[in-house]
């Protein structure tokens, strides 16, 4: 479904992660299962929504969450043509690998519209946006 972020945003506080793909080796193994098994933590020190946003399609990422046993514990979201990626200033050109753009991993706290938390990876790491070092630093 088509929505504003600004007003599914209004009045929570959101753990935001994204990262270049679902179904990609770090993505699968280390970045999603961090915040599915550490959502109760995060609840627990005040986190309404936990969102994972990945420039693919909504069936893509729907079968990613079943995958990843991700039902009530964190949403998947859909940037299929990019735009939210685009808009934060967060694309990955990795047309030359075959795989056009994808969002840089990151992960980030909203606090009801403002970005409280943002942590940025270097160019394959995966070292400060799991969920926790999230945790670490809420």
């Amino acid at each position: 479904n088509a929505f504003k972020t600004s007003d599914i945003v209004k009045g929570k506080k959101i753990a935001v992660f994204g990262l270049p793909g679902a179904f990609t080796p770090t993505c699968s193994a280390q970045h999603v299962p961090g915040y599915v098994s550490h959502g109760a933590d995060l609840k627990a020190k005040g986190i309404d929504e936990i969102w994972c946003v990945s420039v693919n399609d909504a069936f893509v990422m729907g079968a990613w969450g079943r995958e990843q046993q991700a039902a009530g514990k964190v949403r998947m979201m859909a940037d299929g043509s990019a735009e939210l990626t685009k808009a934060m200033g967060l694309e990955l050109d990795l047309t030359a690998r075959g795989l056009g753009v994808r969002c840089q991993r990151f992960s980030m706290v909203i606090d009801d519209g403002v970005v409280t938390q943002f942590n940025l990876e270097a160019p394959g790491k995966f070292e400060v946006s799991s969920a926790e070092a999230m945790l670490a630093k809420l």
